[in-house]
């Protein structure tokens, strides 16, 4: 009878210390569990856009009913996937001030030059400096390639000639054959807007009403050709 008696205290002992040592075993994992280092994450990889800055006319700022957002320098960054910052006035030009009373030069000057050096600068217009001496528009197109180059001697430059989209006069060709001295001169690709045919069908489709600027199908053109352009000469 007495061993008999002994054996339910000894299993109820016996399943203590196994309780116990669960505890223990668990309280052990818990410990190590919050002692152990944090997943580590993948780190994203920002992608470097190139920065492409323009100066021009309303060609490039937009007029009408088309916004900046929508001309052919906005689509044409869009499409080559570049982050474009615009400068420039409707009626302005190499020499021409137009109303708002300053040149490309001081354009570039006050909207472009101190900001951090671009990948690619395009220089675009002379459709308003056609009634000026070609001489001038020359030396004026020299000087502002002249100081790109000296304020940003890594960055790429790229002159567009005047764009007229139907019925240029003489003097527009001109002012385009001394745009595209000036480039040769400088080493500096030019693109040649007049030698393209812009209006196909229906003007209307390609032309706004003043007769001079751009529809918004208008600027997309124009930005197809300059991207291929562009992939043609890097």
């Amino acid at each position: 009878m007495r061993g008999l008696t002994h054996r339910p205290l000894m299993a109820r002992a016996a399943a203590m210390l196994a309780i116990c040592l669960l505890c223990s075993l668990l309280s052990a994992c818990d410990g190590a569990a919050g002692e152990s280092e944090p997943p580590r994450r993948t780190p994203v990889i920002q992608k470097v856009t190139p920065v492409v800055m323009v100066v021009g006319d309303s060609f490039t700022v937009g007029s009408g009913p088309v916004p900046a957002w929508r001309t052919y320098a906005a689509q044409t960054a869009r499409m080559l996937g570049w982050q474009p910052v615009i400068a420039g006035a409707g009626g302005t030009g190499y020499l021409n001030r137009g109303r708002v009373g300053r040149t490309f030069q001081q354009s570039f000057d006050a909207e472009l030059s101190w900001r951090p050096a671009p990948d690619v600068l395009i220089l675009s217009g002379g459709h308003n400096d056609h009634r000026l001496p070609t001489l001038l528009v020359r030396r004026a197109a020299a000087r502002l390639v002249w100081e790109v180059k000296g304020r940003w001697p890594k960055t790429r430059i790229v002159m567009v000639g005047p764009i007229w989209l139907e019925n240029a006069p003489p003097e527009v060709y001109q002012v385009r054959d001394a745009l595209k001295e000036v480039a040769a001169r400088e080493g500096v690709p030019f693109l040649d807007p007049l030698a393209r045919r812009w209006v196909t069908g229906r003007p209307a489709e390609t032309v706004l009403p003043d007769g001079v600027h751009p529809t918004a199908a208008g600027h997309f053109r124009i930005a197809r050709w300059l991207a291929q352009a562009f992939r043609r000469i890097s």
